[in-house]
């Protein structure tokens, strides 16, 4: 019998070549396994068929946040390389970041990444951590597309990300800039999926949540319930909060990924019912959890010893987790961001 408090218990065997390190082509040819938490069932289908395995009444929810190119490579004053990694924002202009090296990066530096585009470093912070005030003209957003790199995940192992990242490592329904992470699940979305789902009656409703590297901290003890979160950003509109208020009794709606779910998690009362607003979350989801709102969910596969893998872990029982990883293995799916889904009725 498994301790589900320990972080051995959500370790799994995963032969490197399953992590993907290219995205699917088309986004809609991913597969997408299918597990019913009633009877234990687990089948496959391709990501594309959804439209046609969901009904009307079916309703989606989804997380809409926005990767912004949060990588960025400079100098200092002194010719010394360095990388910047946006964590944040801190102020008018002013973002919490990660350095490389940070040791040489102190209060009062000066970092150029190009002729418009500086900062300053106004703070120095544990861990490698910097507060830093950007310097540059026009529309900062459109700088930093200019400037930065998508951050894929360390299991990405390329000498860089490629200019196909910039549109494939973000959702086709992405709105509100801030995340440092994409909330993976929404990657396999294609325009014409959600045309056919809209088509269909399928009713789709957006949250935010600002997907920022707490998420994929790794789990350090050994005691899981000794873990803690970073803070993250949700926001849940009002008209978002009614519409989610008001679902069809017998009809299925299915949250979008893991940060989708710890948003609509947080915002729900004892009975189930969302709240508005903008709000922090540090919520951690693991077995013995309660779930107040979210009965379905849309995931990718989850690296082991994640607090991921344990919010699924939760939400699907244990067994029948670990009995889908191990079958996902076996046949072969194409693992974490980048990789394949399953569906957790």
């Amino acid at each position: 019998m498994q301790d589900l408090f320990k972080l051995s218990a959500y370790q799994y065997d995963l032969p490197p070549e399953l992590i993907a390190q290219h995205p699917c082509t088309p986004r809609d040819a991913s597969r997408l396994m299918v597990i019913d938490r009633a009877s234990g069932q687990i089948t496959e289908m391709k990501y594309r068929d959804l439209a046609d395995f969901l009904e009307e009444g079916d309703s989606l929810v989804f997380n809409n946040t926005k990767v912004i190119p949060a990588r960025l490579f400079g100098h200092r004053e002194t010719g010394g390389a360095v990388e910047i990694f946006l964590l944040e924002k801190a102020g008018v202009d002013c973002w919490k970041v990660l350095c490389k090296p940070a040791r040489k990066v102190k209060e009062g530096a000066k970092i150029t990444f190009g002729d418009d585009f500086s900062c300053t470093v106004m703070q120095e912070l544990d861990d490698g951590m910097r507060v830093v005030q950007f310097e540059y003209e026009g529309d900062f957003e459109e700088v930093l597309g200019r400037y930065g790199e998508m951050p894929l995940p360390h299991y990405i192992q390329r000498p860089e990300a490629q200019d196909y990242d910039m549109a494939r490592y973000q959702t086709v329904y992405a709105k509100n800039s801030g995340a440092v992470a994409a909330p993976t699940a929404g990657l396999h979305f294609t325009p014409e999926l959600l045309d056919s789902l809209h088509t269909g009656g399928i009713e789709q409703t957006h949250v935010t949540l600002h997907v920022g590297l707490g998420t994929f901290r790794p789990v350090q003890v050994d005691d899981i319930r000794e873990h803690r979160m970073h803070s993250e950003r949700v926001i849940i509109e009002p008209e978002a909060a009614e519409r989610l208020n008001r679902r069809i009794e017998g009809k299925r709606q299915i949250c979008v990924g893991t940060t989708c779910c710890r948003s609509l998690e947080s915002a729900a009362n004892a009975e189930g019912v969302i709240r508005a607003g903008e709000f922090a979350t540090d919520i951690f989801i693991y077995p013995g959890y309660q779930f107040r709102y979210v009965k379905s969910l849309l995931t990718n596969f989850h690296l082991p010893g994640s607090t991921l893998l344990m919010l699924i872990s939760a939400f699907a029982g244990y067994e029948l987790t670990m009995e889908a990883y191990h079958k996902a293995v076996k046949d072969r799916y194409r693992f974490f961001s980048y990789g394949d889904a399953m569906l957790i009725l």
